[in-house]
């Protein structure tokens, strides 16, 4: 275990298993024969860091260099944080037990807007200064990845350097930047700040950017302190996933996790494009493995760990083109094993019997699909391209096969939006449960229809990011509404978000640098954990917001104007801004867009480089 953590202490604290260390797969070296140490942080607890894939791909990226050596960090559990508090114990990494301020970077993961407290949290844990601009020369170099990144100025003081986009090939070059300053005698913090931003392409350093601010609080202008950086920083993407490094093992935790499986990435990127959903815009353009590749990594996954089941990951699994195939393949070996295959992200659309049957091979799950929205028009506007028909033979086909569960995902609060559409949830889901009588071989046992319905939020680089989030009452007010209307009826479950988190999250997703003195106030007000519901108290943000002079309503609750700077224009996600408008204003006419597997709608995603041979447009234009 990790030498700062003294088996004293973790009999005083919940789940020890957290903090040892020691685990099956960890990699260890000799700190004394390396040349850049990495801590790779992820803001949440163990359970929930360990399943990431993120992770599990870039601690081996990193750590397959000799002279670098990365090692894992999660946050503690509250229990964990006031005992160390206490006896003025520092964070430390679990495979070396060093303190964190020894190392040479300290990255984190930003995976969900309210995981920004645990990052502060965490580096006040390991006793690093808060603020970029308060740092040392001896100080770590703290950075940040992962899909927050997008807009990363809420957290831009807190950071000394971000790589946008995709890091497997970033991160070890910016690591190998930092060693040859090192050796040639070249380094200092601020040297290598400017050499990273002006030669690495998707490195983001917040501290060479002026913002200016108009007088109603709008943003006037970014620029550049420096005239030999980008101005816009580009976000990188590795183009062949079929040679990219993916882990042929991985650390296996000592006690239960979130998803103890085999995580097999097959592509990334989507080609639906609905007008909510950043994920869908950012990770463009699409790019897939070959079963071949798939087929490879899962065996030996398997043999490496033991898991019974394999998870096959992506925005949207029903749409690789190659799905059959690489099905055929695993099932060629998994049947003999008892490894179950998992498929989550299902389209409805795209859902056949040829699937169902494949992966009920083994064992039977209940199926999820997300229709978002409760009518057709509304489905229209938000560019679903999924209808009541493709819901219901969806899940007839798993109502065929046996099962009596079906998940349904909504939202609401969309851009225009009515009670209507809200009752409209409440009738796909009891048309749903109905067609369950009407499927030819259905279980005996009764239907249960779950409708989960998340808020509303305004994303960036999504069609809807100039658009308002709900008021919180009127977020409450259609949740009460649903209510009403589904309590009559057994088979359907009702379940929501809580509206006032999602405010929060729209103000920290459209935030700008101003945002962070918020942050600062909800560190000393003893803000963590807050994507955790026990931990939230929406009541202390607001308090937070107005210690800080922030106005939440600005950010959350404001449609911006189309030609105003946007926090996140100083990043280059691959698609256009005249793309994402285009989009907007066939919302508001109700007019869908094909899929880019289909034709090609011109987001300019895959316009890298020039090079067309890796986006679906192909040659089909």
């Amino acid at each position: 275990m990790p030498k700062t953590y003294d088996s004293g202490l973790l009999r005083t604290v919940s789940k020890p298993g957290r903090y040892a260390g020691g685990e099956m797969g960890q990699i260890l070296k000799n700190k004394n024969s390396v040349k850049a140490r990495f801590a790779f942080c992820f803001p949440d607890s163990y359970e929930i860091g360990m399943s990431n894939l993120g992770v599990r791909i870039l601690y081996g990226a990193l750590n397959r260099e000799k002279d670098i050596w990365c090692e894992r960090v999660y946050a503690p559990w509250t229990d964990m944080q006031d005992a160390m508090k206490e006896r003025n114990i520092p964070l430390c990494a679990l495979e070396s037990g060093d303190p964190l301020d020894r190392f040479d970077f300290v990255g984190f993961t930003l995976q969900y807007e309210m995981c920004y407290t645990n990052v502060l949290s965490m580096l006040d844990l390991a006793h690093i200064p808060i603020r970029a601009s308060d740092r040392g020369e001896d100080c770590p170099l703290v950075i940040g990845g992962g899909p927050c990144t997008y807009n990363p100025e809420p957290v831009a003081d807190f950071f000394d350097l971000f790589n946008i986009g995709e890091g497997e090939e970033m991160l070890p070059e910016i690591v190998r930047l930092y060693i040859r300053m090192k050796e040639d005698g070249t380094y200092t913090r601020k040297a290598f700040l400017h050499e990273a931003a002006r030669t690495i392409e998707g490195v983001y350093v917040p501290s060479l950017f002026e913002v200016t601010y108009r007088e109603d609080g709008r943003i006037r202008a970014y620029t550049p302190l420096v005239p030999d950086i980008p101005t816009q920083v580009r976000k990188r993407i590795v183009k062949d996933l079929d040679t990219m490094y993916f882990p042929d093992r991985v650390v296996l935790p000592y006690i239960e996790t979130v998803q103890d499986r085999i995580m097999l990435e097959v592509y990334r990127g989507c080609p639906r494009g609905c007008r909510f959903c950043q994920a869908g815009m950012v990770y463009r353009p699409i790019r897939e493995k070959s079963p071949e590749t798939l087929d490879r990594q899962a065996r030996c996954l398997y043999e490496n760990t033991g898991y019974e089941e394999i998870s096959l990951t992506s925005l949207s699994i029903s749409d690789y083109t190659r799905l059959p195939e690489l099905t055929e393949k695993l099932l060629s070996w998994t049947d003999e094993y008892k490894v179950n295959l998992s498929l989550p992200s299902l389209r409805a659309d795209s859902f056949s019997k040829e699937l169902m049957d494949r992966i009920s091979s083994v064992r039977t799950t209940s199926l999820t699909f997300a229709p978002e929205a409760g009518t057709q028009r509304l489905r229209d506007v938000i560019n679903k391209n999924v209808t009541v028909d493709d819901i219901l033979k969806a899940s007839g086909i798993a109502f065929e096969a046996g099962k009596n569960t079906v998940k349904l995902y909504f939202m609401n609060g969309l851009p225009t939006e009515t009670d209507e559409d809200i009752a409209g949830i409440a009738e796909l889901a009891k048309t749903v449960a109905d067609h369950y009588y009407r499927t030819p071989g259905h279980a005996k046992r009764p239907p249960t229809v779950t409708v989960s319905v998340a808020c509303f939020v305004p994303k960036p680089f999504t069609p809807f990011q100039w658009e308002p989030q709900d008021t919180i009452e009127n977020l409450s007010r259609k949740q009460q509404l649903l209510l009403e209307i589904i309590k009559p009826d057994k088979r359907i479950r009702y379940q929501y978000h809580d509206a006032r988190v999602s405010r929060i999250e729209a103000v920290l997703a459209r935030g700008d640098r101003r945002v962070g003195r918020a942050l600062e106030e909800g560190l000393k007000a003893g803000f963590r954990f807050d994507a955790w519901d026990e931990f939230f108290d929406y009541d202390k943000w607001l308090e937070a917001f107005d210690k800080a002079g922030i106005d939440p309503a600005f950010y959350a609750n404001r449609t911006y104007d189309e030609d105003e700077v946007l926090a996140w224009d100083v990043i280059a996600p691959g698609v256009r801004k005249e793309f994402l408008l285009r989009e907007k204003h066939l919302a508001y006419v109700g007019k869908t867009t094909r899929n880019c597997m289909e034709h090609c709608s011109g987001c300019g995603a895959g316009d890298w480089e020039g090079e067309l041979t890796w986006c679906p447009k192909r040659k089909k234009t």
